[in-house]
């Protein structure tokens, strides 16, 4: 996907975000009778800017990584006697809150529909049965077995493997043991799991950390293609090598080969090749790239030989078929959408206590390219990513920091409580804080996208 595509796709995913959050501040203003002056989306110099019937400015500024509903606001500056009653700060201490909150939960609320429109379609999926286990992995050592169904992660139902990577999502950082039931040829057996600092490292993958994997066609270790200027080309190999074994390990299929290539980034590796019916060994070191999160992979620059019409078939007892009408539908989008949510405020708590890295925090060049990625997969994997990005951009407004929704909620809590607002100066102070966290926070996020990138 080219730069433009990649642009073309983040726009069209923030917008929509921050176009529906600052029309949540805007349309609960409005119904509670408060003057709004500007509708913005994005910061800075306006771009595009037209006057309402309303009397509202409305515009597109040059920096679309936000924007704001700005209204009447004695605060703020000078406000026409007759716009008095209408301004911010005259109207009740709940209003002030439903207006301030608004945008966060419409926010919450889109990612519900888009998480319903997305639960609608009938889809056929690999269920949670397990297809290969890792020698020697926690899995393995565990007693986990192929063909073993897993039906609950400490105690968590997992009816598809999506449900099956959040449940284990939700122990990222910990140490200690993760309960995985299963269900083999019908009897009910609890493993535990040994995990340490689980996944803390940004970008890793869940089951291959515990070394166990769902259903995956099995494509002969056979090479199709090479790309000319990669290494594996300059290493040695050829098209129609078959792979034998790598560092004593004997590879069954592509996927197993792929596997080990991308964990063995810069390091020299012992492979054994088939070619015109003789076994020959070369020596192979995959050469370093980093994906969207910045987990490095090792790559030779493969392909598989496989015919362009050939398709694969999934085995009745690796997949089930998902339908879902409205109303359950409408429940399960209400429970991811908490889910993600809890799932994020405690991601932070982790994040602030250590268990998992600041690594983990991404900025908007990752976001973009994201995007991008999503967009060129399919309208459903793009809903998808807008749908978690409208949870993150929810819940980050209402943390209780200062300069966020979440901030000024707090302010106005307080003030119902004792009856009278929270001084200048607290809130100036508050103010102070929360751009420094915020700063803080952002130079975290582009540091880190800057590390993946290069």
């Amino acid at each position: 996907m080219s730069f433009i595509q990649i642009i073309f796709a983040a726009l069209l995913l923030l917008g929509p975000l921050v176009a529906i959050h600052e029309f949540g501040h805007f349309w609960v203003a409005r119904r509670c009778g408060v003057k709004v002056l500007t509708f913005s989306i994005g910061f800075g110099p306006a771009l595009f800017k037209w006057r309402g019937k309303d009397g509202v400015q409305y515009q597109f500024a040059a920096i679309p990584l936000g924007g704001y509903v700005r209204m009447a606001d004695e605060r703020e500056g000078e406000v026409a006697e007759a716009d008095l009653p209408f301004a911010f700060n005259r109207q009740s201490v709940w209003k002030r809150m439903a207006i301030v909150a608004a945008g966060p939960l419409i926010n919450l609320l889109f990612a519900v529909l888009l998480f319903w429109i997305l639960f609608l379609p009938k889809s056929e999926q690999l269920n949670t049965r397990i297809w290969q286990v890792e020698p020697h992995s926690p899995a393995a050592v565990a007693g986990l077995q192929s063909g073993d169904l897993v039906t609950a992660i400490d105690g968590k139902s997992t009816p598809d493997l999506e449900k099956l990577n959040y449940a284990l999502i939700d122990r990222m950082g910990e140490t200690g043991q993760l309960t995985v039931t299963t269900n083999r040829s019908g009897l009910v057996e609890t493993h535990q799991l040994p995990i340490q600092s689980f996944m803390r490292s940004n970008g890793a993958d869940p089951l291959a950390t515990l070394g166990f994997y769902p259903y995956s066609p099995k494509i002969d270790a056979v090479i199709g293609e090479i790309q000319p200027d990669a290494v594996g080309a300059k290493q040695g190999l050829l098209v129609g090598d078959r792979f034998i074994s790598v560092n004593g390990k004997p590879i069954s299929d592509w996927i197993a080969l792929t596997r080990i290539i991308h964990a063995s980034a810069d390091q020299k590796l012992s492979v054994v090749i088939e070619r015109q019916g003789k076994q020959q060994t070369l020596i192979l070191t995959p050469a370093a790239k980093k994906d969207d999160f910045g987990t490095k992979i090792g790559l030779l620059g493969l392909k598989p030989k496989t015919e362009q019409t050939e398709r694969y078939e999934i085995p009745a007892e690796y997949k089930q078929i998902v339908q879902h009408d409205p109303l359950s539908a409408l429940s399960l989008a209400l429970q991811k959408t908490w889910h993600l949510s809890t799932l994020t405020v405690s991601s932070f708590g982790k994040m602030l206590s250590g268990l998992i890295g600041l690594n983990n925090i991404s900025g908007p060049i990752t976001i973009a390219k994201v995007a991008g990625h999503t967009a060129d997969i399919g309208w459903q994997a793009f809903f998808s990513f807008m749908a978690i990005m409208s949870v993150s951009l929810g819940v980050l407004n209402l943390m209780p920091i200062p300069i966020l929704d979440g901030g000024h909620l707090v302010y106005y809590a307080i003030e119902a409580v004792i009856g009278r607002p929270v001084s200048e100066r607290i809130q100036q102070a508050g103010f102070r804080v929360g751009v420094a966290m915020l700063g803080m926070l952002m130079i975290v996020a582009i540091f880190n996208d800057l590390t993946r990138l290069f």
